[in-house]
């Protein structure tokens, strides 16, 4: 898993969907990615401390790829509950 603590010289950005998602499943745990709203996940991503992009720049597609990415780390660790 990658680190990301805040303290990344490379900020995170819209196309880093398999960073974003596995930061995501770490801090929304037991939530499942496909509950989630773009709108709502577009401002989660916004406040990671890593990331360092336009919210202008974000799309649908950039979107469902960090849903995917999350939504991989979620049913690894719960199945299809």
């Amino acid at each position: 898993m990658l680190d990301h603590s805040g303290d990344n010289p490379m900020p995170l950005t819209w196309q880093d969907s398999r960073a974003i998602g596995e930061l995501l499943f770490e801090k929304f745990g037991e939530v499942n990615p496909l509950t989630v709203r773009f709108t709502d996940m577009h401002k989660a991503v916004r406040e990671l401390p890593d990331f360092a992009d336009d919210p202008k720049k974000s799309n649908e597609r950039a979107l469902e790829a960090i849903q995917m990415a999350w939504y991989e780390e979620w049913q690894s660790e719960y199945g299809d509950s």
